[in-house]
């Protein structure tokens, strides 16, 4: 009877209990996953105006040193453009005219090797402009046209190439060429400017030291100019070494005579 009495009590349904609600403080439910409780970052916005950086970027492209470095590349780039330009009108010139061309810039040579000579060796209070002229004018007149025709005449009597053609047209042109030529050209300044009673003791005081000079300076310059230079071109590369020569030149002819 007892347990009959206590049988509809077992059959009958029990309530669910209802789940606990997940504590809110400082500590985290363990049922609870944890990236839900993670704090979901949120993108964070430029600044207006893109911040310093940003702001700074037009001050630097608008300083003044900028400027300096664009204007001196510039600068740098148009001397360039217009050297070139020179050198390929130049070139061109001497196809076209080789004797005159060789003439004007022997005579430039000779005034510029003068003027060296006597503002710092001669140390002159003031400049002989006629000695520069006549200097000058010989330049012009002997110097380029002789060595235009001296210098193609030499590479059709020395036809071989390399080393020994180079030494063949060296021997040639410092020990046969250089002496006459030296004294011709001392000859003719002393004549034209007015002293030609003084050629013979200038030579004998001049000539010959002049000659020593030349072989220092022109020896191994003449070496290479003939060895690698073209003919065309090998007038224009004795330009480079003929303005100290000129000066040389220019103080051994002028130096004043001792009278025996």
């Amino acid at each position: 009877m007892a347990m009959a009495s206590a049988l509809p009590l077992l059959l009958a349904p029990r309530p669910i209990a209802s789940p606990r609600p997940a504590p809110t403080g400082r500590f985290l439910s363990l049922s609870a996953p944890l990236l839900a409780a993670a704090p979901v970052p949120t993108a964070v916005e430029p600044r207006k105006g893109g911040g310093r950086l940003a702001r700074l970027q037009p001050l630097h492209a608008a300083s003044p040193c900028n400027y300096v470095v664009a204007a001196a590349t510039g600068g740098a780039e148009a001397a360039r453009a217009k050297c070139l330009q020179f050198v390929a009108w130049y070139l061109l010139s001497l196809d076209k005219h080789p004797v005159a061309t060789k003439a004007v810039t022997s005579a430039l040579l000779n005034m510029a090797g003068d003027l060296i000579c006597q503002l710092a060796i001669d140390k002159a209070p003031k400049l002989d402009l006629k000695r520069t002229f006549m200097f000058t004018l010989l330049g012009l007149v002997l110097v380029g046209p002789t060595l235009h025709i001296w210098y193609l005449y030499l590479s059709k009597l020395v036809t071989v190439s390399g080393a020994s053609g180079a030494i063949s047209r060296l021997l040639l042109d410092q020990f046969i060429f250089s002496p006459v030529f030296i004294g011709v050209f001392m000859s003719l300044l002393v004549t034209l400017e007015g002293r030609p009673s003084l050629v013979v003791p200038k030579l004998k005081q001049e000539w010959f030291s002049s000659l020593i000079a030349n072989w220092q300076l022109w020896i191994p310059f003449q070496f290479l100019n003939f060895y690698f230079v073209p003919q065309k071109l090998q007038v224009l590369a004795a330009n480079f070494v003929a303005l100290a020569w000129n000066v040389i030149l220019s103080y051994k002819a002028h130096k004043e005579v001792i009278a025996e």
